[in-house]
């Protein structure tokens, strides 16, 4: 177990203070991390107090401590989770080889790309959050919105630090961009386009938290197999923090369906939009946008750049080394989605280059969990309803489907078909501007918005009625 030392400036536990130049420059860098923080983090929240977990070790359990805390008074920090003896790399050309503890110059640009990337998207997901406050259903969320916001902005230090440690002055330069490219600007944008999408709504953070923490959570753990040892144990304990992530999600995606069957019970209709409730078709259409989205994150069905990074041994596959095969992939094949005429068909290709495909077919087998439970709270309930992950073919602009118009059981249509259909299976600006008139917040102790059912339980122990805020 390797503790956190909070008595220094930066709190870390990787020996800050024996690199009195690494020092240095992070000090440098965090004056301008709290001024982002300050302009483009949580709207109007620097006073309040928030129910907060702070990581003090990197072990699995016991690893966080939970108080009351201002956020700008969050202590931000550099973790990376325990090293691991005689470790070795597991994938790729160098397969069998010491994992590497400095960069690889060979590699050097290529890696500092996979880490500029991932480390994007840890502001961008704060900045498209940073309203969200003002319209939070219950304490509990808020809550859970602000801690999911702290430890984006902790991520961010995670990628910082490796880009400062590793690379030198052009690593510094990233750095200083991390905080200068902003979610949505026309100028200067998040590097992922699902980064640059506003998040307005309850329901659309909900979504977020369960799809794109989602795709996070499959993008660091094939971080986490790197051979460059420091990027796997940084991304090995943000995998730690990402679950709760999810835990957001998916539990607030299940509570808006649970409150919306309540009303259908109640009132013998579907429609319960009349009743303040979200009915289930919008949901429907919440999750057809934001998972298709999501699916654009992996990239190109066959990537040679993703065929490169794992050659090298950059980024492996999702737990790489619970596959059964030679980690080699030379002489393996694996399928994917290739239009022939007007239908889609599944075609053998090299498993070396399709590496972005078999990570998203996991992230979806992932996703439809979720699905499954939210089914069967509809099912149990006796509702004729099922929500569905629309086919991978669905409203893309990334790889073999951003070219053609397909719908979402993936039959290829004409533009006069979708033009007439699009409005059933994506949100209208008419339903966001239903869902956000519904965005009403409720501050009050105890008290939850009428379109979402209570937490079933609260944090750390708590109660879900506990003051998990304080304004003043």
């Amino acid at each position: 177990m390797t503790t956190v030392d909070y008595s220094q400036k930066i709190p870390n536990n990787v020996n800050l203070g024996d690199d009195r130049r690494l020092q240095r420059a992070l000090e440098a860098w965090q004056p301008a991390f709290l001024n982002w923080w300050d302009e483009l983090g949580p709207a109007g929240s620097s006073d309040y107090e928030i129910f907060l977990r702070t990581a003090i070790d990197v072990s699995a359990k016991g690893w966080a401590h939970f108080d009351m805390v201002k956020m700008p008074d969050y202590r931000w920090g550099i973790f990376l989770g325990d090293k691991e003896e005689n470790r070795k790399i597991g994938f790729g050309a160098h397969k069998g080889e010491d994992a590497w503890q400095e960069v690889p110059g060979e590699y050097r640009a290529e890696l500092r790309r996979l880490i500029v990337t991932q480390g994007d998207t840890e502001p961008a997901s704060v900045e498209q959050q940073r309203q969200l406050g003002r319209t939070c259903p219950s304490l509990y969320d808020l809550r859970s919105l602000f801690q999911v916001n702290v430890e984006e902005g902790r991520h961010l230090w995670a990628m910082v630090y490796l880009l400062h440690a590793y690379f030198g002055r052009d690593g510094r330069e990233e750095a200083d961009e991390m905080l200068m490219r902003h979610s949505g600007d026309e100028d200067k944008p998040r590097i992922l386009e699902a980064f640059n999408v506003p998040t307005t709504d309850w329901l659309s953070f909900f979504m977020f938290t369960y799809f794109q923490d989602r795709d996070g959570k499959f993008q660091l753990n094939s971080l986490a197999e790197s051979g460059f040892d420091p990027l796997s144990r940084t991304c090995n304990f943000m995998l730690t923090e990402e679950a709760h992530h999810m835990f957001v999600g998916e539990s607030g995606v299940g509570r808006v369906v649970e409150r919306s069957i309540q009303l259908i019970k109640e009132h013998d209709t579907l429609d319960i939009r009349q009743h303040g409730g979200i009915d289930l078709s919008t949901i429907q259409k919440w999750i057809n946008f934001h998972f298709s989205i999501c699916l654009d994150l992996f990239g190109q069905e066959k990537s040679t750049n993703a065929a490169n990074f794992y050659n090298m041994g950059l980024k492996g596959r999702f737990q790489e080394m619970k596959i059964d095969d030679d980690h080699l992939l030379d002489n393996d094949i694996y399928m994917i989605p290739e239009i022939e005429g007007n239908r889609v068909i599944m075609s053998e290709t090299g498993a070396l280059g399709s590496i972005n495909e078999r990570l998203r077919n996991d992230y979806r087998d992932d996703c439809q969990r979720g699905m499954d439970r939210w089914n069967k709270m509809l099912a149990g309930a006796g509702v004729d309803f099922k929500l569905s992950l629309p086919h991978s073919a669905f409203h893309r602009n990334i790889g073999i489907f951003a070219d053609i118009n397909a719908d979402v059981k993936g039959n290829i249509i004409s533009q006069q078909e979708w033009d007439a259909s699009i409005n059933d299976w994506i949100p209208t600006p008419e339903d966001r501007a239903f869902v956000e008139s519904l965005m009403v917040p409720v501050t009050e102790v105890g008290k939850v918005a009428g379109w979402i059912a209570p937490p079933a339980r609260g944090i750390q122990g708590k109660e879900p009625n506990f003051e998990y805020v304080r304004f003043h």
